[in-house]
């Protein structure tokens, strides 16, 4: 449409002369340039081939996560006050931490709940708070933009840890909470063994260790230990020498501590249990025990204590399972700047070094997604290569000009992962997809200049360097009109502009990227590498 509007058919408009001209002048220096390349085919082959190998020491410096993080204007907080602590207590605590976030321009509204996503969790609250667009966020002192999601990530981190009361509060980031169950961390992994105590353990040294890295943030783990319990243990053989039974001594501490059903009575058309026990005050320390006593076989009243040994311990307040084995989930967010995969490369370290024989580490939830996505693409990637051979060779019906057409893919990585090196971005399930759709966009321009080739030497008879010479400056043109066109298209997404630009922005610079450089090189290179292959082939 736009074309319509500055283009006329068998007339020369002033775009189209300007077009005319500047490609001609490209067509002069690619000539010039591949003549020289032709005489030094080892050497541009060879060079590209360096460029190829040192471009992949740059996936070392690039963080590797499944999701990049965005920046959703949106935060999740849970804040855990010591165990034992009342209701009242959580709640107080979780007021000063409204404060807090009142305090801060960013914030537009919250939610705020005690007792966890259940009920009964009485140490447990959380918040969800919803954050200003960017545009409108303030902007402090010394500060050229707003802070983004994440940098308020840190410092609601830090300020909320800092207030009395609050044990450890756990911030998570909804944008990459995807792939497992509640609570979704980046780094998410459980261990398993039979011996709870044992696990109990280890869970805590893994917990020590991966904080120590200094890769992962607000560690955590399901584990947590209860309210303490008083356990009553009767003596059999004390309680044997003095003719109490243990049905007894259990009949006497749940009547007189629990409670024993003697009547009901009626309210309102309702019937209640009417319960004898000891009144409250007599039974809320572990010493009240000692009031209770305990009949025998013949009558007699025996002191409990007598009887029975007391032992007093923290318990769980559940324990959790995962394929029928007892399990402990440890999960974290991976550090401001940090790389996820850098992260659990150093979880698997740890197992190495900590986990006993009978205590096995399994990653779930978001790190089990992040391996299966990169070993999927990766498959995706080698069988995509595999059956574009496949596709060229019958194409060609050569086994070797399917390989030339191919060499423009180790190109486009060289430019992808280049992008995203000096872009500042991460190697993410997106700009693995970004890859992938590389391999498709950038052969087009070898197979122009092959099948082009072939038919100057099949139909005119031509030698090779003759049709290389020639075939190659006609195809230019298209060359550069299928590059440009795909850059132009992937400049706007590039530019990081709008919501979930963090999603858009590494796909695109991998295809600006991949795009420019291997047609780059692949004007050059292809025509080196045909003309050293010629001899062998059967045109």
């Amino acid at each position: 449409m736009r074309c319509s509007q500055f283009l006329k058919v068998g007339q020369g408009g002033i775009v189209s002369r300007t077009m005319d001209r500047l490609m001609a002048v490209l067509s002069r220096w690619y000539t010039a340039g591949l003549n020289r390349c032709l005489n030094n085919r080892w050497k541009v082959v060879g060079a590209s081939l360096f460029i190829f190998v040192a471009s992949l020491f740059l996936f070392k410096p690039i963080k590797k996560e499944l999701m990049p993080p965005q920046d959703q204007s949106m935060l999740f907080v849970r804040i855990q006050t010591p165990v034992g602590s009342s209701l009242a207590f959580t709640d107080d605590t979780l007021k000063k931490a409204e404060t807090f976030t009142l305090s801060r321009g960013e914030v537009e509204r919250y939610y705020a709940a005690v007792g966890g996503f259940e009920g009964g969790e009485i140490n447990s609250a959380f918040m969800f708070i919803t954050l200003k667009d960017p545009p409108r966020r303030p902007i402090e002192a010394g500060r050229k933009k707003p802070f983004s999601q994440q940098e308020l990530m840190d410092i609601f981190r830090d300020e909320l840890n800092r207030i009395p009361g609050v044990q450890k509060a756990l911030l998570q980031d909804l944008s990459v909470a995807g792939g497992g169950a509640e609570p979704g961390f980046p780094v998410d992994l459980s261990l398993r063994g039979r011996d709870w105590d044992e696990l109990a353990r280890v869970s805590e040294i893994v917990k020590t260790k991966m904080k120590e890295t200094g890769l992962m943030v607000d560690v955590d783990s399901n584990y947590e230990l209860g309210m303490p319990e008083v356990q009553i243990f009767p003596n059999r053989l004390a309680a044997a020498e003095r003719g109490v039974s243990v049905s007894a001594i259990g009949e006497t501490v749940n009547a007189t501590l629990g409670g024993q059903r003697v009547g009901k009575f009626s309210r309102g058309g309702r019937r209640y249990d009417v319960r004898v026990r000891f009144s409250e005050l007599d039974r809320n320390n572990p010493s009240d025990i000692n009031k209770i006593s305990v009949r025998n076989n013949r009558g007699q009243v025996v002191p409990l204590p007598e009887v029975v040994t007391v032992q007093e311990k923290k318990t769980l307040l559940s324990i959790t399972r995962e394929n029928r084995s007892r399990a402990i989930r440890l999960f974290a967010n991976v550090a401001t700047g940090k790389s996820q995969a850098d992260a659990l490369n150093a979880v698997r370290k740890i197992e190495k070094e900590v986990l006993p024989e009978g205590v096995k580490m399994v990653f779930s939830g978001a790190s089990e997604t992040f391996q299966e996505a990169f070993l999927g693409l990766g498959i995706a990637l080698v069988l995509g290569v595999v059956i574009a051979y496949m596709v060229l060779g019958s194409q060609f019906n050569s086994f070797i000009h399917p390989i030339l057409v191919l060499v423009a893919l180790p190109f486009s990585i060289t430019g992808a992962v280049l992008a995203l090196w000096i872009g500042g971005q991460s190697l993410n399930m997106f700009s693995m997809i970004g890859i992938v759709l590389l391999m498709g966009i950038v052969k087009k321009n070898s197979i122009m200049l092959v099948d082009f080739t072939n038919e100057r030497r099949t139909k005119q008879r031509m030698d090779v360097r003759s049709a290389l010479m020639e075939a190659c400056p006609i195809r230019l043109r298209p060359i550069l009109m299928t590059t440009v066109s795909t850059v132009a298209a992937a400049i706007p997404p590039a530019l990081a502009l709008g919501p979930g630009a963090e999603t858009r922005v590494p796909m695109a610079l991998v295809i600006i990227g991949g795009v420019s450089v291997s047609a780059l090189l692949t004007l050059f290179v292809v025509p080196c590498a045909y003309s050293l292959t010629a001899r062998g082939v059967k045109s």
